[in-house]
């Protein structure tokens, strides 16, 4: 075939065979897309199918809900450490996906049991960091409108102090107070805070015996007014956010705060980037958004690689 006769089908066959080699990766994102359109303190109800990577975690002793987190694979959701204070005990969780309501119908609901959950050997408390668990459920789900993966960003992915993202779950709606009647899931949108601006909030009036520092692999989201805040319940669930492509990427994990919506006192989050090691180690085949092409194998993958750019740029300017 010459350069010139190149079509699009060609360079996904391309793709497709460099791919299956392990010397490229040329696959679209297909996460972080909300298929359907039209407590979290100071929120309000979802849309159904906003939100299609949130899972329910809810303990199989008490049949309650314990704990948020969000699906990242066909087998895996991403919560936080502490919402596992017992990693082997496998059987005390049930995981609930495509779920809108805690206590009402569920029709496009599917529950998982889980067969693994690997969370960091140096995790000790979330205020002392590490706070992120990768839970492997026990059979994959199948993709739907309602059920969708959420993107994790590359360790190089910004999320800059302002940035207006969503935090979303099933907890308190205030200090002590449990989400009501049918149980809606609810979102909060909240702004990005710098580490260093958060830190001097939570320095403002600290009592020594609360004190908090807030780490490099943490990362704030709230007002310094407070009003709007994740709460008791909501652990384990995503903090996302909107990329310039309108693809929805997960900035953190609840992990804690000192109380729900206090002045000077915004949530903490575990920084989703600053995982990406991790993330991949225990999930090779995970692709994190924001990584950009992967090239392997040496004089043979550049050569490869420099031929199918040059079929495209080919194909572009023909």
């Amino acid at each position: 075939m010459a350069f010139g006769e190149l079509n699009m089908n060609s360079v996904g066959l391309y793709c497709a065979v460099l791919s299956s080699i392990g010397i490229l990766t040329c696959a679209a994102q297909h996460c972080g897309k909300q298929q359907l359109q039209n407590r979290i303190v100071g929120g309000y109800d979802a849309e159904e199918g906003a939100w299609p990577w949130q899972v329910d975690i809810q303990s199989t002793k008490t049949n309650r809900h314990v704990c948020g987190g969000s699906l990242i694979a066909e087998q895996w959701v991403l919560s936080a450490a502490h919402c596992f204070p017992n990693p082997n005990d496998l059987g005390a969780y049930i995981i609930y996906i495509g779920r809108h309501q805690l206590n009402g119908w569920n029709p496009f609901e599917v529950s998982r049991r889980i067969q693994r959950v690997v969370v960091p050997s140096e995790y000790v408390d979330p205020q002392e960091g590490d706070d992120i668990a990768l839970v492997q459920l026990d059979s994959e789900v199948t993709w739907s409108e309602r059920i969708q993966p959420i993107c994790l960003p590359g360790p190089n992915t910004l999320f800059p102090s302002g940035l207006r993202c969503t935090v979303t779950g099933w907890g308190d709606i205030r200090d002590g107070v449990s989400l009501q009647g049918a149980g809606t899931l609810q979102q909060v949108q909240l702004p990005i805070i710098g580490q260093s601006n958060c830190q001097s909030m939570y320095d403002t009036n600290a009592n020594p015996n609360d004190a908090v520092t807030i780490m490099s692999d943490m990362v704030c989201a709230g007002y310094q007014a407070g009003g709007k805040d994740s709460c008791q319940g909501d652990s384990g669930g995503p903090l996302v956010c909107p990329m310039v492509n309108g693809t929805w990427v997960q900035a953190g994990i609840v992990s804690f705060g000192l109380g729900c919506a206090q002045p000077n006192r915004p949530g903490v989050y575990a920084k989703v980037s600053s995982f990406s090691g991790f993330i991949q180690r225990t999930i090779p085949t995970l692709r994190l958004y924001g990584s950009g092409t992967r090239i392997h194998g040496g004089a043979l993958a550049t050569v490869l690689a420099s031929v199918l750019t040059l079929l495209m740029v080919t194909h572009v300017l023909r």
